[in-house]
């Protein structure tokens, strides 16, 4: 890494501490209630009007089953809107109804904080769709992860009643799902956006409802070309000088829209989906380098946050920290090994005389270069934002391999809004279990026993999306359906659609877009790999949330394993790469490892 790399990523660090330290305090204080007057004033009508009685708390299996029908609705709902789309109003480009097979996929997609996208949203969704359909569920799938965050988060610090086992389920309130969404919503999501999407306004990321735009481009100057007679020859006229013709003028279509509105949250919500099929990339949701940066800290905002309001919310910031940190190496190891990669360049590329020390500039974007690039890249698959600023299927092989890997560890590096959270806890479950194993001791974690019941359920959580992954691609390379939208053939085409799975199923939404996936086989495998591994990981953190808090807390002991400090930050890392990551190794070394070796040969 160069000096610009290092300057780019520290200064990415101190904005990102200075941002979500105050957040954190606030998301603490949604988690315990403590609401001031005039929010709860403010709040209050509207729980009125949905029959919400928020100080009523639920337990895990009422708060599981309000959320999976929460989510199913709103996928029917998106679902219909795309196939109602042609028939709606704000559809000043005339856009048909999307087809079923994509219907399908783009609801479960954006229900499930996936939002992968098989289309190109300037030529398939109308702004009502846009709006009305993307944008809201970019909102509510963002509340619904953060809301199961802060029940994983009551679980840890409720004092409990002492019941252990399935039999907590009974005892074990963990919140009210409905006052969670509508808070989450009302007070971090909606706020903050407003004030992304003024900014990027400002800097000039388009917010309108015209129609499409005709323009000339840049290249049509008008000239006089010679007009060729039947016979292929010039033509002449009767003194023998040429007759010419004007060239046509060359026009574009540019897509106009509600762009920065969707842009904001698409960001702080970690959701990705872009309004112009190249995303980020794209100038009119991505202008400057400025909002470049913008872009990067909103991913990462409310994840680094809610690691500083699970510490305060258990009584002990230690905790907070120390998820904190073990996020944030990760992370930096996999900036410099990305920024490494690419700056190595392509050999390829070299052959044909370009110049090495530029890095591998194929299917980047020049205004934002190679290092903030690789940030980027980083930054949404870190978290399970999708969004991007580059191709990554135009990445080297080791370059594609760390955003590949990041995905697989189960997006627990800050992660999403909410998943990144209560996926990292999961692997801290199962770090103090470890621990407990070598010294002989029942395993504690704040002062909450981790037995049987709870590593049943974290097994669960940690296996479902390794599952989705490695079968649904076992079965795409192995039916003439999944490889034929094979662009690639060989080691990077089998990369294509492990990144595939495994973007749908840890539903993070970026793509090695060389996959041709807009087909009824994607749509259909894709979209039930992003449901499940949505809800899959979610219902059994919820009924550990629900133990949990059933249980007493236990005080501190000389025998008590310290969950805070340098130690455990190793014994945090190393269970999430050596659990997280060992499932997928022989898929690795068949895709991008054969590839580098076969570049570099």
């Amino acid at each position: 890494m160069n000096t610009q790399a290092w300057g780019l990523l520290a200064l990415f660090l101190v904005l990102l501490g200075v941002l979500a330290w105050p957040l954190g305090f606030g998301l603490a204080a949604l988690i315990d209630g403590r609401l001031p007057r005039w929010m709860q004033r403010v709040e209050a009508p509207l729980f009125r009007l949905a029959a919400v009685q928020p100080d009523i708390s639920m337990n895990w299996r009422s708060y599981a089953l309000a959320l999976l029908a929460f989510n199913a609705l709103g996928a029917l709902a998106l679902y219909g809107l795309q196939r109602l789309q042609g028939l709606l109003p704000l559809n000043p480009a005339g856009m048909g109804a999307v087809a079923p097979d994509s219907a399908f996929n783009t609801a479960v997609s954006f229900v499930s904080n996936t939002n992968w996208q098989g289309y190109a949203g300037e030529s398939t969704m109308s702004y009502l769709t846009q709006m009305l359909g993307l944008a809201v569920q970019n909102f509510l799938s963002a509340a619904t992860g953060i809301a199961v965050a802060f029940a994983l988060i009551r679980g840890f610090a409720a004092r409990g009643e002492g019941r252990e086992g399935k039999d907590a389920d009974r005892f074990g309130a963990i919140g009210n799902l409905w006052a969670d969404l509508t808070r989450i919503t009302l007070w971090v999501l909606v706020p903050i956006s407003f004030l992304i999407a003024l900014f990027f306004v400002s800097q000039g990321v388009i917010q309108n409802f015209d129609g499409y735009r005709e323009v000339t481009t840049l290249e049509a100057t008008v000239y006089q070309a010679p007009q060729d007679g039947p016979d292929g020859q010039p033509l002449k006229d009767a003194a023998g000088n040429p007759v010419t013709k004007e060239a046509r003028t060359q026009t574009q279509t540019l897509a106009m829209g509600p762009v920065a509105s969707q842009e904001a949250i698409k960001l702080l919500g970690t959701n990705g989906g872009g309004f112009f099929n190249a995303n980020s990339a794209h100038p009119y949701e991505n202008p400057t380098a400025l909002t470049n940066l913008v872009q990067m800290l909103a991913i990462f905002l409310i994840p680094a946050a809610l690691c500083l309001a699970f510490g305060r919310a258990v009584g002990d910031m230690r905790q907070g920290w120390t998820i904190l940190a073990a996020m944030t190496l990760m992370f930096v190891v996999a900036v410099i090994a990305i920024t490494w990669a690419e700056s190595a360049g392509n050999p390829l590329l070299s052959a044909l005389g370009l110049d090495p020390a530029a890095g591998n500039l194929e299917g980047k974007e020049l205004r934002f270069g190679v290092n903030a690039s690789a940030l980027f890249a980083v930054v949404t698959t870190a978290a399970s934002c999708g969004a991007v600023i580059a191709m990554h299927d135009s990445l080297t092989p080791l370059g594609g391999l760390v955003p590949l890997v990041l995905m697989q560890l189960g997006e627990v590096v800050f992660g999403g809004v909410g998943s990144g959270l209560y996926g990292m806890l999961v692997f801290a479950v199962l770090a103090v279990f470890i621990a407990g194993l070598m010294i002989g001791r029942t395993p504690e974690y704040l002062g909450k026993k981790i037995e049987v019941y709870e590593m049943k359920l974290t097994s669960i959580a940690i296996l479902v999306t390794p599952l989705l992954v490695l079968l649904g691609t076992a079965i795409a390379v192995s039916v003439g359906a999944g490889r034929a939208g094979i662009a690639n053939p060989g080691a990077h085409g089998f990369s294509e659609i492990l990144y595939a799975f495994s973007s749908a199923a840890n539903n993070n939404g970026s793509a090695f877009a060389g996959l041709s996936a807009n087909t009824p086989f994607y749509n259909a495998w894709l979209g039930v790999a992003m449901w499940l591994g949505r809800f899959g990981v979610i219902v059994p953190v919820l009924a550990m949330a629900g133990a949990l808090a059933a249980k007493q807390r236990l005080p501190v002991t000389a025998g008590t394993l310290p969950t805070h400090g340098p130690l455990f930050v190793v014994l945090l890392i190393g269970s999430v790469l050596l659990v997280g990551l060992l499932n997928y190794v022989p898929a690795l070394a068949l895709g991008p490892t054969v590839e580098h070796l076969m570049l570099w040969k």
